[in-house]
Formats: C-alpha cells, sequence, structure tokens
C-alpha cells in the first residue's frame, strides 16, 4: 500500500487546480473561435470596445475571456486595455496558412461535453459510450443529428489534411515509385500533392463511394491530375482491388485491432512481393506531442471504440500482416510514419 505524503508543494496543488479547470480553457478557446476574435485582431493592438464593437459582444465579458486566454499564451495584454495577437491565437484566425481554427471548434463541440464525463465507464466496460449516450454509433448521429458538427468535422479534417499532406508529399522519397495508391485517403490532398510534386507518378484513391464522390477537383474529371489519378470506390477493410509500387495508409488504422487486420492483410493480398507500404499515425509514444495524441485516443475510446497506436503495437500488426517494418520516421511533430516492405 501507497501512503500519500505529509506535504504537498504549492506549486503540484497549484498545477492540479488548474488542469482541473481545463474544460475552462477548451471553452474559452470554443467562444474566442465562434466568436470570431482572432480575425477581427488586426495587426496592431487594439482597444477592447473597439473589439467589442466589431463583434457585437460586451467589452466587460469579452476583456474577460480575453484575459483568461492570455494566461495560456493565446492573444496578449499591450496595456492601456489593449490586447494583441501571440502565434498561437493567429492559429484561430480562418484565413492562417495552418490555422487551427476548425479543429478547435470539433474537438469542443456540443457531443463532447457529454462524452467526456462518461470516460470513467468506458474504461470500465472497454465500450465506447456514445450508442448509449445518443442512441446511434458516432458517424451515424453525426451525419443525421449532429447539425452543424458534420460541416465543422468536414471542415477540421480538411484543414487538417492539407497541412499534413504538405509535410508528407516533402517527407517521402519517391525514388523508383511510378505508382501510389492512397488507401483510405478521403479527398484525396495526399495523392494530389504527391502528383503535384512528381510530375511523372500516378496515383489511385481508393475510399468509400460517397468520399470519392468529393475528391480533390484536382484528380477528378477534367482537373490538373485527370490523366494520372483513378478514383475507386472501396472500403479497404473488404478489399483493396489495386495493385501499385506503393501503398499509403494515413490516419485511418484507429479501429478495433480487427478492422486494421484486415485492411493491412488486404494490402498484403493486392500488392506484389517487395512492395512498399508506409502507414502514417499519430502516436501515444515517442512523440513530442504526446498530450495532444493521449488525448486524442482517449476521444476515440469515447466515440467510436477506436484507439491511436504505440509504435509497437502498430509494428507488431504489420508484422502479424506480412509486413517488414524497415524504419519509424518522424513527418513532424504529429505524425510518423512506418516504412515497410510486403515479404515475399
Amino acid at each position: 500500500m501507497t501512503t500519500a505524503p505529509a506535504h504537498t508543494s504549492p506549486q503540484a496543488a497549484m498545477r492540479l487546480r488548474e488542469l482541473v479547470f481545463g474544460a475552462a480553457c477548451a471553452a474559452a478557446v470554443r467562444a474566442a473561435a465562434r466568436l470570431g476574435v482572432a480575425d477581427a485582431l488586426g495587426d496592431t493592438p487594439t482597444a477592447v470596445t473597439d473589439l467589442a464593437a466589431a463583434l457585437d459582444t460586451e467589452p466587460r465579458q469579452l476583456r474577460r475571456l480575453l484575459r483568461a486566454l492570455t494566461c495560456y499564451g493565446i492573444f496578449a495584454e499591450a496595456g492601456d486595455d489593449r490586447f494583441e495577437h501571440t502565434e498561437m491565437s493567429r492559429l484561430l484566425r480562418e484565413d492562417a496558412p495552418n490555422s487551427l481554427r476548425y479543429i478547435s471548434l470539433w474537438c469542443t463541440e456540443p457531443w463532447t461535453w457529454e462524452a467526456w464525463p462518461k470516460l470513467d465507464e468506458a474504461v470500465r466496460s472497454g465500450r465506447n459510450v456514445f450508442p448509449e449516450l445518443f442512441g446511434k454509433e458516432f458517424f451515424e448521429y453525426l451525419h443525421s443529428e449532429g447539425g452543424d458538427s458534420a460541416k465543422v468535422f468536414d471542415k477540421a479534417m480538411t484543414t487538417s489534411s492539407r497541412q499534413s499532406a504538405r509535410d508528407f508529399a516533402d517527407y517521402l522519397d519517391l525514388t523508383g515509385v511510378d505508382s501510389v495508391v492512397d488507401i483510405g485517403g478521403g479527398q484525396g490532398h495526399v495523392l494530389a500533392s504527391l502528383l503535384d510534386k512528381h510530375p511523372a507518378l500516378h496515383g489511385t484513391l481508393l475510399d468509400l463511394p460517397k468520399v470519392v464522390a468529393g475528391a480533390d477537383p484536382r484528380l477528378r474529371e477534367g482537373g490538373a491530375f485527370s490523366a494520372r489519378a483513378r478514383l475507386v470506390p472501396g472500403d479497404c477493410r473488404v478489399d483493396i482491388p489495386v495493385r501499385a509500387d506503393l501503398y499509403i495508409i494515413k490516419n485511418i488504422l484507429e479501429w478495433d485491432d480487427e478492422s486494421t487486420r484486415r485492411t493491412l492483410a488486404n494490402v498484403v493480398k493486392a500488392a506484389r512481393p517487395g512492395a512498399r507500404v508506409v502507414v502514417v499515425e499519430n502516436l501515444v509514444d515517442n512523440s513530442p506531442s504526446m498530450r495532444f495524441t493521449t488525448a486524442m485516443d482517449l476521444l476515440l475510446m469515447l466515440n467510436v471504440g477506436g484507439a491511436k497506436h504505440s509504435e509497437e503495437s502498430m509494428v507488431r500488426l504489420m508484422e502479424e500482416a506480412g509486413l517488414m517494418v524497415t524504419e519509424v520516421c518522424p513527418v513532424n511533430p504529429y505524425l510518423h510514419a512506418f516504412e515497410a516492405t510486403v515479404r515475399g
């Protein structure tokens, strides 16, 4: 039995108090994003009264919101009741190159506030609690009753995919690769980035019919890359009817392990021996962004019963499927690439 120490440092007590009020920080970021504070604030310090007039808010309440956010480095006080941007607050602007506005909204959507208090139940039972809360599986609820959440989700995933697609295209060495297939690649931002960077490359996007129908316009008929792109509707957990030099599986192996095994097995079945496979995932270990990735892991536990992988768990599943993992490399602070080949 472990006995608690008799004395606790004031720093530890204060930090825990701050952490248990974490919902207040998330709510403040959401409020700022919904109000458009970052978009209304220009390049020079602005008085709260002027900002409130532009946003049609109460000056006193806006001041309180901004004061709370400055504690986390989101906006800064500039004196004389004025506030200015910080590096983080600029990321809440919709026009920012690496905007996190829609990610901030998605992670704080109304359903999340109902799901988080059920985390202990999910841990105890091992089941996702979403159907018990809302009467439907997560994606069915999202697209039938989620209202604006579905639009926020689409925009969040689109902006996130575009940003990571650029990083991945810069990371990937395609020496000796003539054809690539992006499995479960959504709208095809990764594939479009690769085709743009490599003019001789041919590529295939495989995803569900409804998803492929909304693919990046550059990949569709008449688009800039249409002559080198093929759109294949299908479910990678059922079949992958494509042969290529390189198979990319990015940020989709977050289901239960059996679904992941089926997808990887379908890759091995479709590919020739020696074909290259690159799996890209957020990891819950060996990552500089573990607070972010472990939080996503807990959210997946709640809403779809999925999980983020550790390096060990991902390698194990890939090798069980018949892949030989050669190395694991960082793509950016959030993503790692598992480089592998299909065993002969």
